[in-house]
């Protein structure tokens, strides 16, 4: 067996292995964030919010904080099999081997940079994969509906809010 084929092998060996221990880890559908989830996606959010967010660095930690509240509801609000696909998605992104073979991020995602993730999101917004672009709108759109699901959000786009006295 030549190199190449056997790389192939133990990168899709490593993969399955991957998927099974998230898939395992996040079985239950409906679950609330874990710490590690949260920091993620915090970091996650901090790279696609950048130009949005305060520069002041509580007001910023406040409103990621919120965003990433959003996104637990949001995702709560997914069929049970969305949601244990995202589940398995935020699954592989904490786990140290994941983070670093999917989204080659070495260190942990309290420790990354708004540069670090952009990197990361890009590669898989423009991955030849549609699973990585799959994944990157996922991420995109959970991350702006959290955002732009806040009536504080609204100004920035010149949105007055949902009619009123029509119903």
């Amino acid at each position: 067996m030549n190199s190449g084929r056997r790389q192939l092998l133990r990168t899709g060996l490593a993969g399955a292995l991957l998927l099974s221990i998230s898939g395992w880890l996040n079985a239950a559908g409906g679950r609330r964030l874990t710490g590690v989830e949260r920091d993620m996606l915090t970091a996650v959010a901090n790279a696609l919010l950048d130009d949005l967010l305060p520069q002041a660095a509580e007001e910023r930690r406040q409103r990621l904080a919120v965003t990433v509240d959003g996104i637990e509801q949001v995702a709560s609000g997914f069929s049970l099999a969305t949601q244990r696909e995202l589940g398995e998605l935020f699954g592989l992104l904490v786990l140290a081997p994941g983070r670093l073979m999917l989204a080659g991020v070495s260190r942990p995602w309290r420790q990354t940079t708004v540069d670090e993730v952009s990197e990361f999101l890009q590669t898989w917004r423009a991955s030849r994969l549609k699973l990585l672009q799959s994944a990157y709108a996922a991420l995109h759109d959970l991350t702006f509906a959290a955002w732009y699901g806040r009536p504080e959000s609204w100004q920035a786009i010149a949105y007055p809010g949902p009619p009123r006295g029509y119903f």
